[in-house]
């Protein structure tokens, strides 16, 4: 079961949530048929858009991450509702690359690095919170960690993997956000240092290891207290009437030379790839609706 588990340590002046997104993760590549490249990049970027949204004080909040760094990935686009629940896609999920010359997939290249990472915030007000930084390395967790330095000036560490299988299924994929307040001593810090990088890769753990066993690692000898476990999923709120709605926003001239053509009009949803048909007399009186909305706002 993919879930979140959220702690607090060292007296307080730390938190940590750390995700288990394997199942999330391999619901992602085989809808989208996502290489291993792919897969990691897209798979880090919506274990972290996960953490955020769960991080979400407000109620039907949502939370919309975009990745482009130039790579030829394209963009990678993620989003998560209050509850940790996400979704996302990469631009182009079909790219492939060769290994680095350490055996590992070259998430950084696919990426690129010439751009942002942006995060948008919808708390339901008139205009999201927008906040956005330079990419440091592509390979998602130093930008994202790049990212709470920057924009929200917050001190923070960000930890994300994703191990792809021979037969290219996810065998293991999540990650960690540790932050700090501001009056955190410094020997704490040397301690959550330390762990980390004594901890090693993400999937290291995860790959026959729990969310909580990587909980455990980052926090080691710093008390931990484990406040909550969240269970999250790849999930999308696409339907026939959402879908219709987009469709409408596409312009009058081509929605009328839709409406003239023969066939079904088939539109797919971009994050979960379920497909929507139209006909042309639907298409039509989307046309007249459109256009008779107009003629009253002139009047």
């Amino acid at each position: 079961m993919n879930k979140i588990i959220r702690a607090v340590a060292g007296d307080g002046l730390i938190k940590i949530s750390a995700i288990d997104g394997r199942e999330l993760v391999e619901r992602a590549r085989k809808i989208h048929g996502t290489t291993p490249v792919t897969t990691a990049a897209l798979g880090r970027t919506l274990c972290a858009t996960s953490i955020l949204g769960d991080m979400l004080k407000e109620r039907n909040a949502s939370l919309t991450v975009r990745i482009n760094g130039g790579g030829p990935i394209g963009s990678i686009i993620t989003v998560s509702d209050s509850d940790g629940n996400v979704r996302g896609y990469a631009q182009n999920p079909h790219i492939d690359l060769p290994k680095r010359s350490d055996g590992k997939l070259d998430v950084g290249t696919a990426v690129g690095k010439n751009g942002m990472l942006t995060v948008s915030r919808d708390l339901g007000l008139k205009e999201p919170y927008i906040g956005s930084t330079e990419l440091v390395t592509g390979e998602i967790a130093e930008d994202f960690t790049a990212y709470f330095s920057e924009s929200e000036q917050v001190g923070a560490a960000c930890g994300l993997g994703v191990l792809v299988d021979t037969d290219l299924s996810v065998l293991a994929a999540g990650g960690f956000i540790v932050q700090l307040l501001p009056n955190a001593p410094d020997e704490l810090i040397n301690v959550l240092e330390s762990n980390i990088k004594a901890a090693g890769p993400v999937t290291g753990i995860l790959n026959g290891g729990t969310v909580e066993t990587l909980t455990e690692k980052i926090l080691h000898g710093l008390n931990p207290k484990i406040l909550a476990e969240i269970p999250v999923e790849y999930k999308c709120y696409c339907s026939r009437e959402r879908v219709f709605e987009a469709v409408s926003s596409i312009g009058l001239d081509d929605l009328r030379k839709i409406s003239e053509s023969e066939a079904d009009t088939e539109v797919g949803c971009q994050f979960c790839d379920t497909k929507y048909s139209f006909s042309p007399r639907e298409i039509a009186e989307m046309v007249d609706r459109i256009e008779q909305n107009a003629k009253a706002e002139i009047i």
